[in-house]
């Protein structure tokens, strides 16, 4: 499932979900644009791990969750919790990075 944010509401997503990918991006950010993509082909290859894409610049609180200072940011979150993040915009260390949360 992939979830396009639109409010500030991340912390309800992954207290409601067990498995989440969460991409904090900007309209700005080139990488994070450059990144979108294989966000999204990587959703359609995990059904069971929830996939959200939050504008850092329009989510504070979300962004909060991560401690997000550099974009683009990955972030997962098994159960609630904070487990793993990121700051790439290579598609394999994002592979790498959902296949950690994908096998538990």
């Amino acid at each position: 499932m992939l979830i396009d944010l639109t409010e500030d509401i991340l912390q309800d997503l992954v207290n409601q979900n067990n498995k989440v990918v969460v991409q904090y991006s900007a309209s700005w950010c080139g990488n994070c644009r450059i990144m979108k993509p294989k966000f999204k082909k990587l959703a359609t290859e995990n059904e069971t791990i929830t996939f959200v894409l939050v504008d850092a610049e329009n989510s504070p609180e979300s962004r909060k969750l991560a401690n997000v200072s550099n974009l683009p940011t990955f972030a997962t979150f098994v159960n609630g919790e904070l487990v793993n993040q990121t700051q790439t915009n290579k598609a394999e260390v994002l592979a790498e990075l959902v296949a950690e949360i994908s096998v538990n």
